[in-house]
């Protein structure tokens, strides 16, 4: 698979608005394309026909398939993945089911009310408390003890997306990911969270990750089964947990897959595809010229 040297002067691409629009559409000018940002609402639709784009460039935030299966009802050919991948992959709980049924590696889970995880412990501690949607709401919660009280935050507003929960049995060790282009597994990452007091949270994606060769294979293994068992096109991103206390592969889980990643320059992906020998601007080209309907 070869990456999109240039594109077409004549073709034009809208984006949509997300954290790593900006950075897309100045890869996509770079590139050689016409760019036009717009904003996914109830406007979507009108703004599309009055555009008439020759493709639509979804970016990192996070879709349900209805983005998707507006695209699809207007013949408007898109990047990513189409809208059953789509609303599967942003689905925690649907995902793990064809997951866990392809015999990939995955973590016990439960899907609660948010009434009931802060009302009792529904796992055995450790556990981890997340919003059942990738991508939405909060950062994860995770309760260590027995000791410690049932999450009562999930009662909060920003938790209110969903009156559901999923609660995960906790993996220790680290953090690690794959992007997957196409049919290729570019790399595997190790992305480092480090909170200091009071302080945002720093990321720091450290490509490629100091794990054992045969980890590393595996772990691009696995990606490319999950993103072929969701039915997935494009670009995609599945995260890990790795502790490397476990012996061999025991200690891999599988968390999520996420078919809208991140692409800025610092991210997982563009890391990835930059040590593959693809910059950002020939990425994001080869996504648009990959672009179709009944993805």
């Amino acid at each position: 698979m070869a990456a999109q040297q240039a594109g077409s002067p004549s073709k034009h691409v809208a984006v949509l608005a997300g954290p790593d629009a900006a950075a897309c559409r100045a890869a996509l000018r770079e590139a050689g394309y016409r760019v036009t940002e717009i904003a996914a609402g109830h406007e979507l639709p009108a703004t599309l026909d009055r555009l008439k784009p020759d493709a639509v460039f979804r970016t990192g935030r996070p879709d349900d398939g209805r983005i998707a299966g507006v695209l699809e009802l207007l013949g408007i050919p898109y990047t990513h993945s189409g809208l059953l991948s789509t609303a599967l992959a942003v689905d925690r709980h649907q995902a793990k089911i064809m997951f866990r049924a392809a015999g990939l590696p995955v973590t016990d889970h439960a899907v609660v009310a948010r009434v009931e995880a802060a009302r009792a412990h529904q796992l055995p501690p450790p556990y981890v408390v997340k919003p059942v949607a990738v991508g939405s709401g909060p950062s994860p919660v995770v309760v260590r003890s027995e000791r410690e009280m049932p999450p009562q935050q999930v009662l909060e507003e920003r938790w209110g997306g969903s009156e559901a929960v999923m609660i995960e049995r906790f993996v220790p060790g680290r953090t690690l990911a794959v992007a997957v282009m196409g049919d290729v597994a570019l790399a595997v990452s190790e992305v480092v969270t480090d909170q200091p007091s009071g302080e945002a949270p720093r990321i720091q994606v450290l490509t490629p990750a100091q794990i054992s060769p045969n980890i590393y294979e595996n772990l691009q293994k696995m990606s490319l089964k999950a993103h072929e068992v969701l039915g997935c096109r494009g670009v995609t991103r599945t995260s890990f947990r790795c502790n490397d206390q476990a012996s061999g592969d025991s200690g891999v889980v599988l968390l999520e897959l996420e078919t809208q990643p991140d692409l800025s320059p610092a991210g997982v992906v563009a890391e990835q595809a930059g040590l593959a020998g693809h910059s950002l601007r020939d990425l994001v080209a080869w996504m648009v010229e990959d672009a179709s309907c009944n993805r």
